[in-house]
């Protein structure tokens, strides 16, 4: 297990200590889509859902969701977010909707798992939103696409 940085040299969970790491500029972006009907996405467009803006309040989840990460997952350090920014693409011929997190921080750890919680919790909202007409709406794709600064450096997803 000493790879995975969660664990001690006895296997024992521990939050991994980042004092002596250097403090830099970080930047993650991840993304993932929601596919839904075309007259669920249709009512998205339109704007006239009943509960509101539909992708408005999804993008205000989504910059909330990532400044609580900390709170969600147990061994993940609460950094101050420099910058998020939540953005949603519509693709009418497939019927879903694409959203991209970008976050930023100066600090001693990165910002993957705010942006990965971003994307996640802007289409968790989405099907909340939606889920009284649309239950069959499906969530795939979650991934990160890149992250840079810090001691490992870049990193992009290949395709």
């Amino acid at each position: 297990m000493s790879d995975l940085t969660h664990f001690n040299q006895h296997g024992d969970a521990h939050m991994v200590d980042v004092g002596d790491k250097q403090v830099t500029h970080r930047v993650a972006v991840a993304a993932g889509h929601i596919s839904m009907k075309s007259d669920t996405l249709a009512m998205i467009i339109k704007g006239d859902h009943r509960k509101g803006d539909v992708l408005g309040i999804a993008r205000i989840a989504g910059i909330m969701a990532s400044k609580r990460t900390s709170d969600l997952i147990p061994l993940c350090h609460p950094i101050g977010l420099t910058h998020v920014e939540v953005n949603f693409d519509i693709d009418e011929s497939s019927g879903s909707v694409a959203c991209q997190a970008r976050t930023e921080t100066r600090s001693q750890t990165g910002v993957e798992m705010e942006a990965l919680t971003a994307v996640q919790v802007a289409l968790l909202t989405i099907y909340d939103m939606c889920k009284a007409i649309d239950r069959g709406m499906e969530m795939s794709g979650i991934r990160l696409l890149e992250k840079s600064g810090g001691k490992s450096g870049d990193w992009k997803a290949v395709n």
